[in-house]
């Protein structure tokens, strides 16, 4: 029987803008330093109403601030428009989520498990490439939006300490045997040949009876939120109780006997780019998102290649309540930036300049984009812009840079040993990870007061 190994890649690494954002891990402010020295931002005035307290969590304190922190933070993440509606919606979640973060940062402490300066500005730095910042912009950014930078640290350092936890926990009772391994490969050999999808989860767990009604309305509302411009993967990664929050779902290529059979029937329906209504399934609710498909033929074959583009993107923000002359304002500067871009690279320069947080470049592919969208891209020619577009957060231009067939995945190549290995140990981690936050949850002392 091997001994129990640990994947780097299950470290949770936070990102914000769409990129990878912690799962609801999220915790109180107090007491959380800026790394290396750096100056923690000044709280609001003594006494002030955000200053109030919003929960407490055994003997420490949420404020006001850390929740609309929070409430911004994670509105901006998913694309969704900050208004007072808005807002009120999901202030629930995240103060749960803050409550947990907080269990997790106190569980870490009594265990003696830290997160170092090192893998906190390590985290950060990777947030900035991903999304194309210099260093030190991210600060920028969060200062911009309102938002305290020391709510990122604390989710960050939360992500960090968690994963460490719930790894320590698994090396105790978690062992994972060359047989295991066998029946998971020869499962696979036997059903190489079927289709698979690809999918994206969001699951949130009822930990008892009386909590469904509750999760089963979240699951709405989310579910109400993406059909409305949020994005699944910014959601996944700040509600989804599974362990693929991490990678914002992603279940990557499924055969559907490798799915329950509600989520498998559910999956058989949909097509790529569908979102699913909630699934009650095992310990809760689930909601799905086929990415892609392809089939299993173990000589070769292929799916479809689709078309990928090569893309920028610039947006000027607009509020949610924005006015006719804003808009206007916005469709005019989008204009400009337009008339004075010859090719991509000119588009990017000239976003950066006008819209340095709004202005964006890389791939996406045809497959689950909006017919819309895919619609516009068809009809332009490389280093052509489009005319403004209208979208939920702005208005906004995007130039093609290039457009190409994909190479399509074949769908029969067989994973290695330390693949399925990695595969089974998730799988157990995420239970792990489940029923050890249920269990501090319950041992704690927690008073919800806003």
């Amino acid at each position: 029987m091997p001994a129990l190994r640990y994947s780097g890649a299950l470290l949770v690494i936070v990102a914000i803008l769409g990129m990878a954002v912690p799962t609801a891990f999220s915790a109180h402010r107090t007491g959380v330093q800026s790394p290396a020295g750096e100056p923690a931002p000044a709280p609001p005035p003594s006494g002030g109403p955000e200053m109030r307290i919003a929960a407490v969590v055994n003997d420490e304190v949420i404020s006001v601030f850390d929740l609309v922190s929070r409430v911004r933070m994670v509105l901006l993440s998913s694309n969704i428009p900050d208004s007072p509606d808005a807002r009120k919606r999901i202030e629930t979640e995240v103060l749960r989520s803050l409550v947990d973060e907080r269990l997790e940062l106190q569980e870490a402490k009594k265990q003696n498990v830290v997160a170092t300066d090192d893998e906190i500005n390590g985290a950060l730095t990777k947030i900035e490439k991903q999304n194309n910042m210099q260093p030190g912009q991210l600060n920028d950014f969060l200062k911009s939006h309102g938002i305290d930078r020391n709510s990122l640290i604390s989710q960050v350092k939360a992500s960090i300490v968690w994963a460490k936890l719930v790894r320590r926990k698994a090396a105790e009772t978690v062992e994972i045997s060359d047989d295991e391994v066998d029946t998971a490969l020869k499962r696979i050999k036997e059903h190489a040949g079927e289709p698979q999808s690809r999918i994206a989860e969001i699951f949130l767990a009822v930990d008892n009876p009386t909590q469904d009604a509750d999760v089963r309305a979240l699951a709405a509302r989310l579910t109400d939120q993406m059909k409305q411009g949020a994005r699944f993967s910014a959601i996944a990664q700040q509600y989804s109780q599974s362990a693929t929050a991490a990678v914002g779902g992603d279940l990557g290529w499924l055969r559907s006997d490798q799915l329950s059979p509600d989520l498998a029937a559910a999956v058989a329906n949909m097509k790529p780019g569908e979102l699913s209504q909630p699934i009650r399934s095992g310990g809760g609710y689930y909601l799905l998102l086929v990415l892609d498909r392809r089939n299993g033929d173990t000589g070769g074959g292929q799916a479809a290649g689709g078309l990928v583009y090569d893309v920028v993107q610039v947006i000027f923000p607009l509020p949610p309540n924005a006015t006719d002359a804003m808009k206007r304002s916005a469709a005019a500067q989008a204009i400009a930036v337009r008339q004075a871009s010859k090719n991509c690279a000119d588009m990017l320069r000239n976003g950066k300049e006008k819209s340095p947080q709004m202005s964006t470049e890389g791939t996406v592919s045809a497959n689950g984009m909006p017919p819309q969208m895919r619609d516009i891209l068809n009809k332009l020619s490389p280093n052509q812009a489009s005319d403004p577009i209208l979208q939920r957060n702005g208005i906004g231009i995007i130039m093609l840079c290039s457009k190409q067939t994909q190479q399509a995945d074949k769908g029969g190549g067989m994973p290695s040993r330390d693949e399925v290995f990695d595969t089974l140990l998730r799988e157990k981690l995420d239970t792990v990870s489940r029923q050890y936050i249920r269990d501090l949850r319950r041992a704690a002392y927690v008073d919800v007061r806003v």
